[in-house]
């Protein structure tokens, strides 16, 4: 059990309420710590919640971390996460003012995809997260992202380049993971082109939140 008293053994029927007790990310970043509520739990070696300010007006989720990011307890921090860092800088979005997370926050062995159970397990702490930090925009990085976020099991391909949602009233854009694009350069130019639509709905947001006025819904016009 929590301080709260809530067993976190079982979610229940109910997975994306399931912590709604828990009130900020440092919490939840505890919660993710110490869960054992999947077989990742017994291999990793950290695992990693995510990070970025809790108003961030932009997410981006990831598969799952990797060798370094189990390392480190940090998101991004290998070498997709080297690229995905140039490619912030290349259109104008500081790290700092993002929060990067992932489906998953312990490592699959040898990077594997995750499992559905896995997903499962891990799925409550993502929706709380973006419940907890409000998000106007979702960025879903490579096709498991899509899978369970957006429940949509079309590819990437076929995903990208438009806005869907609202979601948990935020838009989102679905791209390539930046992994993806290091295995193959062909996606490189259609990913350049995704994180650019995200850049530009970022500094608009940034105005907006400047200007203290309340954030416009996004679409066609982003």
């Amino acid at each position: 059990m929590d301080s709260t008293g809530h067993q976190l053994s079982l979610f229940g029927d109910d997975p994306e309420n399931a912590l709604a007790f828990v009130q900020s990310l440092d919490e939840l970043a505890r919660e993710i710590r110490r869960c054992n509520r999947c077989p990742l739990a017994e291999e990793r070696i950290r695992a990693v919640p995510g990070e970025g300010p809790e108003d961030a007006p932009v997410v981006f989720i990831g598969e799952g971390p990797g060798a370094d990011e189990d390392r480190t307890g940090r998101p991004f921090v290998g070498r997709a996460g080297r690229y995905f860092d140039e490619v912030l800088a290349k259109v104008g979005i500081p790290r700092s003012g993002i929060y990067i997370t992932n489906v998953v926050k312990c490592r699959p062995p040898g990077n594997r995809v995750p499992r559905p159970e896995e997903a499962a397990a891990c799925l409550p702490f993502l929706w709380r997260q973006i419940e907890l930090i409000r998000p106007k925009v979702l960025v879903l990085l490579g096709g498991v992202a899509a899978r369970y976020v957006l429940k949509d099991g079309r590819g990437v391909g076929e995903l990208r380049g438009t806005w869907h949602g609202p979601l948990k009233e935020a838009y989102v854009l679905v791209t390539y993971h930046p992994a993806g694009v290091l295995r193959d350069r062909r996606k490189e130019e259609e990913f350049l082109a995704d994180m650019a639509l995200v850049a530009r709905a970022y500094r608009k947001l940034m105005r907006q939140r400047s200007q203290n006025s309340r954030p416009k819904e996004f679409g066609k016009g982003v």
